[in-house]
């Protein structure tokens, strides 16, 4: 039998391994995937700042372009001297209308002949041939330039032409009197509604226009020098002038445009960063194997970890993307607290330094955001030693910013004496975006306490509030057993305490691990005055009802929203342990009798952390204290050792990992505890009586 747990302990173990592997495996192509794998990070700089980076050289003939601002004041003058815009004449409209005219006066009017008619026709056709404008447009243009010109277009064939060699609507029929011959005609004309044969043949041509203007402005030149190969750029150290930062947008241009070339290019950077961030996970796995392999064991606690290791790479890549210099503003240290709060600090700062080396690839200042980032993590894992408090994360948060500011700048000023703290205004304001997006540790405590299945000391607080209604209802109805919890309680924290074990955990645990006696109440010792339900039961029947306290117990946290966490204390506070006075006095009433012990037997399962094999050990002997018929010293140390010995011998501790040093300590805290609540003394001499005689008759 012992063969057959160790191989299964043993292919659980491989299992979890290889699950954790997977894991991580799927976490590195998430991370790779998000980082930026088609292009190289973006060198970043500050005007008038030293160049923190390593001495930059041209690997090849580049264009060296020219101040964005200074390209479009170039534009804006070429559009001004060179551009014109481009209008259509149509023909066919002055066509069209020339022959509607002649189809309805054609043939004379009172006074007016066909001969006449024919001249105004004329006069008409000789007017569209030069154009008329939009009445707006052309008073618009002509009042702000008469010598503005346009290009055109008749036919395909376009002219510059002067706003003053075109008629506006007015304009073209004060043209048709022009003619000496028809100006004596002109009241009889009006009658034939000349304007309305008179519209617009010239408009605006957008398309040739804007082409007009993308042409001119293709052809201001962008660069306005060439680095060749070989020639430095700039040197570490070197102050970053107007024109060392446009030959460092040149470069940045040239490197993202080459590293864009080919599929095999894209491969060979996706191949490398995930052999970079394998490693670092690799690394990370390393250390749970050799030095916290438990957690191994807990598939919530890796995914935990392997999510936050994934997620904030993920954020860190795409704020690159977006504004490079804004490094600082994602609060990284997220991931320490979290990890120090539901597991410990080792891993905490294992975790947090992993994740930072792996977000580093993705920045240009990779030395000073490394250094800056870990300091903070390591800080924010020494101020958080224990979350109790709201307020402790405002204070975590403002530490870590004001941490963060200190170090930035020390290494500002290691590289350049002259540095100025007008110049780390930027870096100063991210800072403290940091801190304030800190803050949300808080509400993402709980999503992560929902997803993972973890509990904080902060729930626990909460949870432990006897206001609470089941915790109030138990105090209500069964008295006793409150009174008994609050005892279990504060034995089970001291313990805790000595042995290094999580003591609010094991304090809140106590405080539920009997609320199934709700039910039934006076089944219950504790509860009991005067009067035993169980001399009217039979053993089995009275087991049942002292064994049901356990599941009505884990069906009564449920209801309430109790954690898991907390369940499990009611599952393992008696283990697999029989109901021993029921048993025995069956046993006693039955001699001949075969008896089967599963009526008698607790559920469990036994204990499997250390912190629920305190609260069994507690449990079972404050019960037991109470039934003591005198308390001295010895027969508390023989109550205490008996009671726990005996669970050793019967194996509940088997599957947690208590030591015997855990033990020994526990027994010595209970007896100190158990001596002082019941105030033992020391037994003080009597007065020999008849010495004392002797010497009264001899005075």
């Amino acid at each position: 039998m012992a063969m057959e747990n160790v191989t299964t302990s043993k292919l659980s173990s491989v299992r979890s391994f290889m699950a954790t592997i997977g894991i991580m495996c799927l976490c590195v192509t998430v991370i790779v995937l998000m980082m930026p794998n088609s292009e190289r990070p973006r060198l970043t700089y500050t005007i008038n700042e030293p160049w923190v980076n390593p001495q930059l050289i041209s690997p090849g003939q580049i264009l060296i372009m020219k101040d964005p601002k200074v390209v479009e004041q170039e534009q804006q003058a070429a559009l001004r001297n060179e551009y014109m815009p481009y209008y259509t004449r149509n023909d066919a409209t002055g066509q069209r209308q020339t022959s509607l005219f002649l189809e309805m006066y054609g043939k004379g009017q009172p006074g007016i002949s066909a001969y006449t008619m024919q001249l105004v026709a004329n006069a008409m056709t000789a007017i569209y041939h030069r154009g008329i404008m939009q009445q707006t447009d052309y008073m618009q243009i002509f009042t702000e330039d008469s010598m503005y010109s346009f290009m055109l277009v008749n036919e395909k064939q376009a002219a510059r032409t002067y706003i003053k060699d075109v008629y506006s609507a007015k304009q073209a029929y004060e043209a048709l009197f022009a003619d000496k011959r028809l100006e004596k005609y002109r009241e009889e004309l009006r009658k034939c509604n000349l304007n309305e044969f008179l519209v617009p043949n010239i408009s605006y041509d957008e398309r040739r226009s804007e082409q007009a203007k993308y042409d001119i402005v293709s052809m201001v030149p962008t660069n306005s020098g060439v680095m060749k190969q070989g020639q430095e750029i700039i040197n570490r150290g070197e102050i970053v002038t107007e024109e060392k930062a446009r030959m460092i947008d040149s470069y940045n241009e040239f490197i993202s445009t080459e590293s864009q070339k080919g599929a095999y290019e894209l491969l060979r950077t996706n191949g490398i960063q995930w052999l970079y961030v394998m490693t670092l996970m690799m690394l990370f796995v390393m250390y749970m194997q050799f030095f916290r392999r438990d957690y191994l064991d807990k598939p919530r606690s890796m995914a935990m970890v392997f999510t936050l290791i994934t997620l904030f790479p993920m954020m860190n890549a795409l704020m690159m993307r977006f504004d490079p210099r804004s490094v600082f503003i994602l609060p990284l240290c997220i991931v320490p607290m979290f990890v120090r709060v539901f597991l410990d600090s080792r891993t905490a700062f294992m975790a947090h330094t992993v994740m930072v080396l792996i977000c580093a690839a993705a920045v240009s200042e990779k030395f000073e955001f490394i250094v800056v980032q870990v300091s903070a993590g390591f800080v924010a894992i020494c101020a958080l030693r224990e979350l109790s408090r709201r307020s402790q994360i405002f204070s975590t948060a403002l530490i870590v910013a004001i941490s963060g500011m200190f170090v930035y700048t020390v290494l500002k000023f290691l590289d350049n004496k002259d540095m100025t703290f007008e110049a780390l205004k930027h870096p100063y304001f991210t800072f403290m975006c940091n801190g304030v997006l800190l803050l949300l540790t808080y509400p993402m405590m709980f999503i992560v306490e929902k997803a993972f299945g973890f509990i904080s000391s902060v729930t626990l607080f909460e949870l432990s509030d006897t206001n609470r209604d089941i915790l109030r209802k138990l105090a209500e109805v069964a008295p006793g057993t409150f009174q008994h919890s609050i005892m279990v309680s504060n034995l089970a924290t001291a313990i805790a305490t000595e042995v290094g074990a999580k003591s609010q955990l094991v304090r809140t645990g106590a405080f539920y691990h009997d609320i199934g006696k709700i039910s039934n109440p006076v089944f219950f010792t504790e509860n009991q005055v005067g009067v035993n339900p169980h001399t009217r039961l039979e053993p089995k029947e009275s087991a049942k009802i002292i064994i049901d306290h356990v599941t009505e117990g884990v069906r009564l946290a449920e209801k309430n929203g109790v954690p898991d966490v907390i369940s499990n204390f009611i599952l393992t506070h008696h283990g697999r342990g029989l109901a021993k006075f029921f048993y025995t006095t069956y046993k006693n009433e039955h001699p001949d009798e075969e008896i089967d012990e599963t009526p008698f037997r607790y559920p469990g399962p036994n204990p499997f952390s250390r912190e629920q094999a305190i609260l069994m050990m507690a449990d079972s002997v404050e019960a037991a204290s109470r039934s003591l018929p005198e308390y001295t010293e010895e027969s508390i140390s023989n109550l205490v050792n008996r009671i726990i010995d005996s669970q050793v011998a019967e194996g509940f501790f088997q599957e947690c990992p208590i030591t015997f040093r855990d033990i020994a300590t526990a027994k010595r805290v209970l007896i100190e505890r158990l001596k002082s609540i019941y105030h033992t003394r020391i037994q003080y001499p009597e007065l020999n009586e008849t010495k004392d005689a002797g010497k009264e008759e001899k005075e």
